[in-house]
């Protein structure tokens, strides 16, 4: 079967540069990777983070947090068990998008701003997907 490319030519000629995908993975965690420094650097501010959201014990949510937000963008980065770390990283995300955006316990311009944050933290477990898929294929799976 012939498919035509519906990528105009300059557009697969920039996708094709090869340091796009490392500089894309770094992007990808960077909200982790400063998340997990700022947290690491004020471990009291990030349990009292954590006990606001009611995640009990929060030195454990808050540890457990950190590990993840760091080791987890360390294996993006470096492209190794991309699975394991963009794994690790969706699921603090859902812990977070259930915990923090809560819009349907909220109303008016609060469940503005919640469902807004909700759905882009969906966004971000899909692009952690879509690294991972990216990642199978890259190894020939």
């Amino acid at each position: 079967m012939n498919v035509k490319a519906d990528t105009p030519r300059f557009i697969r000629a920039i996708l094709a540069w090869p340091w796009l995908l490392p500089v894309s993975r770094v992007a990808l965690v960077s909200a982790f990777l400063i998340g997990g420094i700022q947290k690491l650097t004020d471990f009291p501010g990030a349990v009292a983070e954590q006990a606001h959201f009611g995640l009990q014990p929060a030195w454990l949510w808050a540890a457990a947090a950190i590990v993840v937000e760091l080791g987890g963008s360390a294996l993006v980065i470096l492209g190794r068990w991309v699975w394991l770390g963009a794994g690790g990283l969706g699921v603090l995300t859902a812990v977070a998008m259930l915990t923090a955006n809560d819009f349907w316990a909220k109303s008016g311009h609060d469940r503005f701003l919640a469902v807004n944050a909700f759905f882009e933290h969906l966004g971000l477990i899909a692009g952690l997907v879509l690294v991972s898929i990216l990642s199978l294929r890259s190894q020939g799976a």
